[in-house]
């Protein structure tokens, strides 16, 4: 499996472990209205519902254009380069969001953005 491919991987489970993180150690967890639930929630634990959606919207992008730089034929080694610093921007910008570090956060987004885009830019000059 390419570093491509498991990047793709790691960023649809991100979703699950920013849900993960805001439900951890709840005990009045509400498992019958869990989105209310989440919608209610303050703190680390909103930001980490905040991150979950801000994962679930940056993948479908980053997935397709992964799959446009395969198609295309881009050189395998920037592929993955791209996704590599693309995953460990989302790392970063998930830890960021949490821990309520906004100015990097949104560093962390743009980066991980340019590695989409680039994988786009990529495909079309191959």
């Amino acid at each position: 499996m390419s570093v491509a491919i498991a990047s793709v991987l790691v960023a649809g489970l991100m979703p699950i472990v920013c849900a993960g993180i805001a439900k951890a150690g709840q005990r009045n967890y509400d498992n019958h209205n869990p989105r209310e639930w989440l919608a209610k929630q303050t703190g680390y634990r909103a930001r980490a519902n905040a991150a979950q959606s801000n994962s679930f919207e940056a993948f479908p992008f980053f997935a397709i254009g992964i799959l446009v730089a395969i198609q295309a034929q881009v050189p395998q080694a920037r592929i993955d380069t791209y996704a590599a610093v693309f995953i460990a921007a989302r790392v970063a910008y998930i830890a960021w969001y949490v821990i309520d570090k906004d100015k990097l956060r949104s560093v962390a987004w743009f980066v991980g953005f340019l590695c989409t885009l680039g994988l786009f830019s990529a495909a079309l000059g191959a």
